[in-house]
């Protein structure tokens, strides 16, 4: 078994309208994926005609950004409570979770259901508090809400002390210390990247085992037409090479029609080879 050290795997989660996708706006400015003069639309991940309709994300998304060396592959989850099922197949193919709360309003029914997911699963998480830049927001009174929370939710004394970020997603700022809030929107959004890559364990794969796919989303692309967004968990593939997939009721096909590509932002672009880290 090997880990990558410079890949890191993390799920953002929150209640509805907390912020998560507003957040990825930001992070995706702050890595510089956008070229200057480009035009940036808001939500950027909400690629569905409806999601973008109603503000709110319904599917699963993947992206990726690269900050200092390190491959960081982030997934925005939807917040909404019917759109739950989609939120724990994504808990399975990733290391860690960024759990958003809104300083005004602290932790509400969805953040319970799923941080109980992802503490039931073993996941170490990161709170964000925020839109602590708010008239209403009470940050002290949502980090105790936050608090008493994973404890009620029984979660581990590693889980407990937990990393916490204070910031503005969609002012595009992250600091580690409460104090630091007032010169929040100086420090830009490094404090954020820093604590993935230092408290987020790197993934570990057996890249020498037979080649293995946990397909997590099913998404459609009207050129390529079906694709599958997932983890690989073992094993390495190169372009060219056959491999077997499973349908829902378990039969074998070959691979024929299908590629193996990666993510980056939210397009995806072929490799020609990638491993069980990935």
């Amino acid at each position: 078994m090997k880990r990558a050290d410079t890949i890191r795997n993390i799920a953002i989660i929150a209640h509805i309208d907390h912020g998560k996708t507003t957040l990825i706006d930001s992070i995706f400015r702050a890595a510089q994926v956008f070229r200057q003069n480009a035009r940036v639309e808001e939500r950027v991940m909400d690629s569905n005609e409806l999601e973008r309709e109603k503000g709110i994300t319904i599917r699963a998304k993947h992206c990726t950004v690269q900050w200092h060396g390190h491959h960081i592959n982030i997934v925005d989850t939807p917040g909404h409570a019917d759109f739950s099922g989609e939120v724990e197949r994504i808990l399975s193919t990733v290391d860690s979770v960024l759990l958003l709360v809104d300083a005004g309003e602290g932790p509400m029914p969805q953040t319970r259901y799923v941080l109980s997911r992802a503490l039931a699963m073993g996941i170490d998480p990161i709170v964000f508090i925020n839109k602590v830049d708010r008239k209403e927001a009470d940050v002290i009174t949502a980090l105790n809400a936050t608090f008493d929370l994973f404890l009620e939710l029984g979660a581990t004394d590693k889980q407990a002390d937990f990393p916490v970020l204070y910031g503005s997603g969609l002012a595009g700022w992250a600091v580690k210390d409460m104090n630091d809030i007032p010169r929040g929107p100086e420090k830009g959004m490094d404090a954020l990247f820093d604590t993935v890559i230092s408290y987020v364990p790197p993934p570990l794969a057996d890249v020498d085992a037979p080649f293995l796919m946990q397909v997590s989303t099913i998404t459609w692309n009207e050129y390529t037409g079906r694709i599958g967004c997932g983890k690989i968990l073992q094993g390495r593939i190169r372009k060219g090479e056959e491999f077997l997939r499973t349908s829902t009721r378990w039969d074998q096909e070959d691979g024929t029609g299908f590629s193996i590509v990666g993510s980056e932002l939210t397009k995806a672009v072929q490799v020609s080879m990638i491993q069980g880290l990935d």
